[in-house]
């Protein structure tokens, strides 16, 4: 997988890879929740309806399908400086503390992608988690233009840890990526606000009611096991 992107650069991927198993695991619940059907967007209100649903929305970016483009929302001209890129101002500070550049340059080309829109799929799913939203979804905006947006809403679930999915949930999201198990496995739960601590290849993690989990790696950095602990 991440010779796929392997045209972004490692601190990127390695800061993608940390959203990565929270961010699956929201992103399924954002799908669930998240109507079907005809849409409208009012963004000087920061208002998206679809089917009877009223959403608070913050604009993420924007694909030029045409031009194989990423443009960040606090970059467009249009909307710079207005309530509907409030928060994903916060995604650019962000890669300026860090030094990622592909969350502080205002557009990108991604012509050079096997797959570009694949690639702009990547940048939004790291800007949802940098901005700590419960996902992000998109549509057709015009002629060449899909619209990425992040809820600022707290009508969208954000699904508590399951203990017993854990194992599953963490394998498949350190899966997505591939660059580091180890940032997949922190990042979930750090984004659960769930005590953890690491020894070696071991990260052990204090779960709600007292139970806790083990999750090693192997020599590879690969997950090695997942144990769950009964609490005494």
């Amino acid at each position: 997988m991440v010779s796929e992107f392997s045209r972004f650069s490692d601190a990127f991927l390695l800061e993608a890879e940390r959203h990565a198993a929270w961010g699956a695991e929201q992103l399924e619940a954002l799908t669930a929740f998240l109507p079907e059907g005809p849409w409208t967007a009012d963004l000087p209100t920061c208002t998206y309806r679809q089917e009877g649903l009223e959403l608070r929305v913050a604009v993420l970016g924007t694909y030029d399908t045409d031009e194989r483009s990423w443009m960040w929302g606090w970059a467009n001209p249009g909307l710079r400086g207005t309530e509907v890129v409030a928060l994903t101002g916060a995604i650019e500070r962000y890669g300026r503390s860090q030094g990622i550049a592909e969350l502080t340059e205002e557009a990108l080309d991604l012509s050079g992608f096997a797959d570009p829109r694949h690639a702009a799929e990547m940048l939004a799913f790291a800007g949802m988690g940098v901005a700590e939203a419960p996902g992000y979804f998109s549509q057709q905006a015009g002629p060449g233009t899909q619209v990425y947006f992040l809820p600022d809403d707290p009508q969208v679930p954000r699904p508590a840890l399951d203990a017993i999915a854990l194992p599953r949930t963490l394998v498949t999201g350190a899966g997505l990526i591939g660059r580091s198990a180890r940032h997949a496995v922190t990042g979930y739960f750090d984004h659960h606000g769930i005590p953890r601590r690491e020894d070696g290849d071991r990260i052990t993690a204090e779960l709600p009611g007292g139970s806790a989990a083990e999750i090693d790696f192997d020599a590879e950095g690969r997950i090695g096991a997942v144990r769950l602990t009964a609490a005494p």
